[in-house]
């Protein structure tokens, strides 16, 4: 089992800054991948970014290339969300998730950002 702890987020105004953090705990020998999704009222969880353990490869969802910016610290198991140019749009609940071969998916409980115009 991983546990993954959310922390950060918040209110902001469009054009403004935010960072999430995630710091993974249990049995985090076994990360292949973190990452941090989305998920806005009334529509459908979507891919925000990830980041490969292994190789420090970086993926990016299409509409916040440019704006966000994922990192990690391997010491700590964590990994940070850096939300730049922020817009109304972009308010979600945003959840972190780790992905180990064999178990799948792990999800925190969510963090909200609020983007206001």
């Amino acid at each position: 089992q991983v546990q993954l702890v959310e922390s950060g987020g918040g209110s902001a105004q469009a054009g403004g800054s935010l960072r999430v953090s995630c710091a993974a705990s249990g049995r985090t020998f076994n990360i292949n991948t973190m990452g941090w999704f989305r998920q806005a009222p009334g529509k459908e969880r979507e891919f925000v970014a990830a980041i490969v353990w292994s190789d420090n490869r970086s993926y990016y969802g299409d509409s916040v290339k440019g704006r966000f910016t994922i990192s990690r610290d391997n010491a700590k198991n964590a990994v940070y969300l850096l939300m730049n140019g922020l817009r109304p749009e972009d308010t979600a609940v945003y959840y972190c998730a780790v992905w180990t071969p064999g178990s799948g998916w792990y999800w925190g409980q969510g963090t909200q950002v609020t983007v206001s115009s």
